[in-house]
């Protein structure tokens, strides 16, 4: 006899993060897909809007009575609009996986400086920050789980085994990004004409993603102030950060030289990622390529005896273990499922 399957919804499954959700759910072995939401796509097939995913499931105008009857939901919204609705799912119980930024800052007052006043700041203490790498056994019991962003979640795999030392004075964070992270919606600055042949810097001097960051780090060990300057490639999919770090006093971390902290700099990433299953560790930098589809983040560890910095690079597939596979991870870990599963 097989075990009961836990039903799911994708709300806001137009977009290029939902529609993946959507079809790794479809596809999974335990989970069943119930339904697929949508405004403007609404009663177009999903496999019609988005043929390779080849999900036949018809995209619905949003009946919280009807497709909240689940026991758990990736709410695929933009930044603002998700909180009405991941309020609305938790109360009535519904297990959450949210995709946007709502529930990832601790801090209200830092929310409302980066985006606006919270609309739902009775949840964000129970909202646990959904990098199970960081936060496995808080996801394990969690209601509602914040999916971390595409580039906060590589730079926080590329810098938590320094974070964790206490040994960060400084990071600059240079990171990088195909079109598919800036959503489905073309803009001119995401046009194919703009980003054809071209590279540019975006979001300077602040990117919302950069709190995100900061929080992390500083819970992990590390409070410091980071530069992080986003650019965009001309690719639909993959992103690369390039982190450079200056080692400082790793103060209450016991006293000890930052030096001897990190001497064998290799050593301490091998033991921190040694049984993490979508951690890999390469000598050579690594390259969008390599992790293309998969829920995969590849690092690449250095030292610079001449600047004494520490540098980093970290590639990740944006819509994959930068949202979709992600939430499918963190789901796998809320209902006592195999990690990979459906996502390997």
């Amino acid at each position: 006899m097989t075990a009961e399957r836990t039903t799911v919804a994708v709300f806001g499954a137009a977009g290029y993060t939902g529609a993946l959700t959507a079809r790794l759910l479809h596809r999974h072995p335990h989970f069943r897909l119930e339904a697929v939401t949508a405004r403007a796509d609404a009663g177009r097939r999903l496999d019609d809007l988005y043929p390779h995913h080849r999900v036949p499931l018809v995209l619905e105008e949003l009946e919280l009575e009807r497709h909240a009857s689940v026991d758990a939901a990736v709410v695929a919204y933009p930044h603002g609009a998700a909180a009405e609705l991941v309020a609305e799912l938790r109360a009535r119980d519904v297990r959450v996986v949210d995709l946007s930024a709502d529930f990832r800052l601790r801090d209200l007052d830092v929310y409302a400086e980066w985006y606006r006043p919270h609309p739902a700041p009775e949840l964000i203490d129970a909202a646990v920050y959904g990098l199970p790498e960081l936060h496995r056994e808080q996801i394990v019991d969690a209601g509602l789980v914040a999916n971390p962003g595409c580039y906060p979640t590589a730079t926080l795999l590329a810098l938590a085994p320094l974070a964790r030392r206490g040994v960060i004075a400084d990071v600059v964070v240079d990171a990088k990004s195909g079109v598919s992270g800036a959503g489905r919606a073309a803009t001119d600055a995401t046009h194919f004409v703009s980003v054809d042949e071209n590279v540019n810097a975006y979001g300077v001097p602040r990117h919302r993603h950069t709190p995100e960051i900061e929080q992390e780090l500083a819970a992990l060990g590390s409070p410091v102030t980071i530069t992080f300057t986003p650019h965009l490639l001309p690719l639909d999919q993959g992103e690369l950060v390039s982190c450079y770090v200056t080692l400082g006093d790793p103060g209450s971390n016991g006293g000890r030289d930052p030096g001897s902290a990190v001497a064998d700099i290799k050593r301490v990433y091998l033991e921190a990622y040694a049984d993490e299953p979508f951690v890999e560790l390469t000598d050579a930098p690594p390259g969008v390529r390599d992790v293309r589809d998969t829920n995969i983040c590849r690092l690449s560890v250095h030292t610079d005896a001449r600047t004494g910095r520490v540098i980093v690079f970290a590639v990740i597939d944006n819509l994959w273990k930068g949202a979709a596979s992600q939430a499918v991870q963190s789901l796998n870990l809320m209902f006592g499922r195999p990690e990979g599963e459906g996502i390997t």
